[in-house]
């Protein structure tokens, strides 16, 4: 597929796009584990169909309302990259297109308020903290869509101290201290039991995954050059390992390398920010789990798109939890996504609710006693609606 670009398409980016281009057979293979394309039987609504109009905007067609609407719908979930033959590297160009849309067609007016707010206040800590006490203070109030995605508040515990001699970071990231803060409690209580101390890096800050799959780019970087900032210091001490255990910001930091590798003053240190980022289950693959003993609860896992498309790690914390002694049971089209996708059930609630139907069938289907996941995102969209309760797998550790 030769390309034309037009002038308005970064140079330092012709060459990789035109690379992911060229590699497209056009065999439609995606299609038949795309979510939207499943939903919606439109070809423009599958990767295929969405190459084709982001190809065009690329040269020089004008982007529509109509091609940002087939683009929005797209989840980023990546299961189109695992399924091709060819090695198409779908997400990179769906992100460069979309930006390029953004700019040329422009949004209504409460479409740009809903993205102004997800992009101001849902990375940054403090501000959405503020945001989530309003909104449990109004949780009576609000549709039982909105209010079934607020959990209650947790209690703070105390964080293990740092007395090993092995030691890893994490970042704290965004939304999933305030929504879920025993997360990261649980994982460093585990890696304390290893013999291995888990220290929180105060000054870093949200991955830049929300702002950067809305087209918000240079507020992402800035976000993952804050975090290099705040973590390089460490590793330049010999740190082992900077662990996540959020699979859609660990995807985003193991990008860091490539997305700042243009940045003279940063692209040195962002590989090797991203070469020490690993998630959770990495870590404790590695690791001796004899003392850890299941319960008696049959899991079903909800693998995130994040973590088996993004990352690549199906099956890892599966085998974790089986290796120990835990239950799993079957679950059907586990490649498809849940309908979380970031901020993708906030903007497209008609289709990720439908998403999100489909896969808690296929959860439930094995009668589970505990939903078992791997990402914040999943584990709110699927709580509001499941039966069962729904945690994220290193807490049943």
């Amino acid at each position: 597929m030769h390309t034309r670009f037009a002038d308005h398409v970064d140079v330092l980016q012709r060459g990789e796009l035109e690379a992911i281009l060229r590699a497209c057979v056009h065999c439609g293979f995606c299609n038949a584990t795309c979510p939207t394309y499943q939903l919606l039987g439109d070809e423009l609504d599958g990767p295929r169909g969405r190459i084709y109009l982001i190809k065009q905007v690329l040269e020089g067609q004008p982007a529509t309302r109509l091609t940002q609407t087939h683009l929005d719908r797209c989840l980023t979930c990546r299961a189109c990259e695992t399924t091709c033959p060819s090695g198409v590297r779908y997400g990179y160009l769906l992100d460069a297109g979309r930006s390029i849309v953004e700019r040329q067609a422009g949004r209504a007016f409460f479409d740009r308020l809903k993205r102004y707010v997800i992009i101001r206040v849902f990375p940054y800590r403090n501000r959405f903290s503020v945001l989530l006490e309003i909104a449990r203070r109004l949780r009576p109030l609000l549709p039982s869509y909105f209010s079934n995605k607020i959990p209650p508040a947790t209690p703070q515990a105390l964080w293990p101290a740092a007395q090993h001699a092995r030691k890893m970071l994490i970042l704290p990231g965004c939304v999933q201290p305030a929504l879920a803060p025993t997360i990261d409690l649980t994982a460093a209580n585990v890696l304390d039991r290893l013999g291995i101390s888990l220290l929180q890096v105060k000054s870093g800050a949200c991955c830049g995954a929300l702002p950067y799959h809305l087209s918000a780019h240079e507020r992402a970087l800035d976000l993952a050059r804050k975090n290099i900032d705040a973590c390089d210091p460490y590793l330049r001490q010999g740190i082992e390992t900077i662990v996540s255990t959020a699979s859609g910001c660990g995807l985003m930091a193991k990008d860091y390398g490539r997305l700042l590798n243009n940045d003279p003053a940063y692209a040195e240190k962002a590989a090797r920010f991203s070469a020490a980022v690993k998630d959770i289950a990495e870590v404790l693959a590695g690791e001796d789990l004899s003392s850890f003993q299941a319960g008696s609860q049959r899991i079903a896992f909800q693998s995130p798109c994040t973590l088996q498309h993004g990352q690549r790690l199906k099956g890892l914390p599966e085998a974790i939890l089986q290796k120990i002694g835990y239950r799993l049971t079957p679950v059907v089209d586990a490649h498809l996504c849940c309908g979380s996708a970031g901020m993708y059930s906030l903007l497209q609630p008609g289709l990720a609710v439908k998403l999100r139907d489909s896969k808690l069938q296929a959860l439930q289907a094995g009668h589970p006693d505990i939903i078992a996941t791997a990402n914040i995102g999943c584990l709110i969209h699927l709580q509001s609606s499941s039966r069962q309760k729904v945690s994220h797998w290193i807490e049943l550790l």
